[in-house]
């Protein structure tokens, strides 16, 4: 059915390394994989096998888990797109951590395996999504230091020039234009 690959941490594993839940959800242990190291493992390659056929409607959507802490969208693979690296952005565990179950096996951080509705699910390019996020917060805080620097103060406001925003963007443009490695700095 799927196969997933730790990148520089282990070898192809299929379905038979994952614990079946139910007909449409499985489950691998990160303590039986790496241990209490979990939140060293950044990234997983998830992938569709050649005898399974995905409805075009499904996608097999991967999911984390860190101990204490609810499951949380990573990404998925569809027949579209039939293979994926993901991006494993654990979460601290939660508040309420206990080191064992109440049958004393230690809780462990997971990942979960899901057949879901295509359409049910968050847009499929999450890395993509949070690459254009934190491009958004550095072009927002260059502009904020930019208009710092010419700010006066009267009483509780800041008084900036009004050409302030012209002055900027064509200072941006400018050094976007005259130094292509620029704007990459944004994204990083």
């Amino acid at each position: 059915m799927f196969g997933v690959v730790f990148p520089n941490r282990s070898f192809p594993m299929d379905i038979s390394a994952f614990l079946q839940i139910d007909t449409f959800h499985w489950i691998l242990d990160m303590n039986t994989f790496v241990g209490e190291a979990y939140d060293q493992v950044r990234e997983v390659c998830i992938f569709l096998l050649n005898n399974f056929t995905l409805p075009p409607d499904k996608a097999l959507s991967i999911y984390i888990q860190s101990p204490g802490s609810p499951f949380l969208f990573c990404g998925a693979v569809t027949l579209s797109r039939p293979s994926a690296v993901l991006s494993l952005p654990w979460p601290e565990p939660g508040e309420q951590l206990q080191l064992t179950g109440a049958d004393s096996t230690p809780i462990s951080a997971k990942i979960g395996v899901s057949v879901e509705d295509l359409a049910s699910l968050p847009s499929l390019d999450v890395a993509a999504e949070k690459k254009i996020e934190r491009m958004a917060m550095k072009v927002g805080e260059n502009l904020f230091n930019f208009m710092q620097s010419f700010c006066g103060v009267d009483g509780s406001r800041l008084i900036v020039p009004m050409d302030i925003l012209d002055r900027w963007f064509k200072k941006f443009q400018d050094r976007a234009k005259c130094d292509p490695q620029y704007l990459k700095g944004f994204t990083l």
